[in-house]
């Protein structure tokens, strides 16, 4: 087969869906990483994830997205599962307000349990039912902002945003680990003389004569 093996990729990042029980994260999973939709999914119970491969700024990034329950009952399961991410997409429906009103506790629950430095996007789900809006797009954008947060809004039914949600998180998840590399290497570069030294001092313990061989 043409296609790339499984293991053959650049990065590996764990992204979690949070958010209430029925604002569609499963199906925005399922969305992004099969291409499918159900329209009479359950509630998910404890934990899932899927896995989508895809290109980054010319390097291959395998996607880990694990779905966590948004149900109260599993709440305590699933807070190990922030453990590792490097992104979020914190999602809320925009046909229920009281999902929007409940960010700003998933957004607590997140900054405690995950590291300081996740990439988090918000997304107001079902833009397909506009007709039954009852959080004004501005609404979103607003707390977005407020937050430091990027934001969409999405529909898992018609995939509208889906793709460019995870590739907008993906995206930035990869310039922070970039950045962080080239610092690294650039801190490296930094101890090379400094290990150069150490080994000079080394052979000064022998004779005069046996330092300029090393010297070359």
């Amino acid at each position: 087969m043409a296609n790339r093996v499984d293991h053959e990729y650049d990065y590996l990042f764990k992204i979690v869906l949070i958010g209430d029980s029925g604002v569609g994260k499963s199906n925005i999973l399922s969305r992004f990483t099969r291409n499918e939709f159900c329209l009479e999914s359950k509630s998910t119970i404890g934990v899932e994830f899927a896995t989508r491969t895809l290109q980054v700024e010319g390097k291959t990034v395998k996607a880990q997205i694990w779905d966590t329950a948004g149900q109260e009952r599993y709440r305590a399961i699933t807070s190990a599962y922030y453990r590792g991410a490097v992104g979020a997409l914190l999602v809320y429906d925009i046909t229920k307000r009281q999902t929007f009103d409940n960010v700003q506790r998933w957004l607590r629950e997140l900054r405690d349990h995950a590291d300081s430095n996740i990439v988090i996007m918000m997304a107001g789900n079902k833009s397909d039912l506009n007709h039954l809006r009852a959080v004004p797009g501005d609404d979103g954008q607003a707390l977005a902002e407020k937050e430091g947060l990027s934001f969409l809004e999405t529909s898992a039914l018609d995939a509208t945003n889906i793709e460019k949600a995870f590739q907008t998180i993906l995206t930035e998840i990869y310039h922070i680990i970039s950045k962080k590399a080239l610092a690294a290497q650039e801190a490296a570069a930094t101890t090379l003389p400094g290990q150069g030294t150490t080994i000079n001092v080394a052979d000064a313990t022998g004779n005069a004569n046996k330092r300029g061989c090393c010297s070359t």
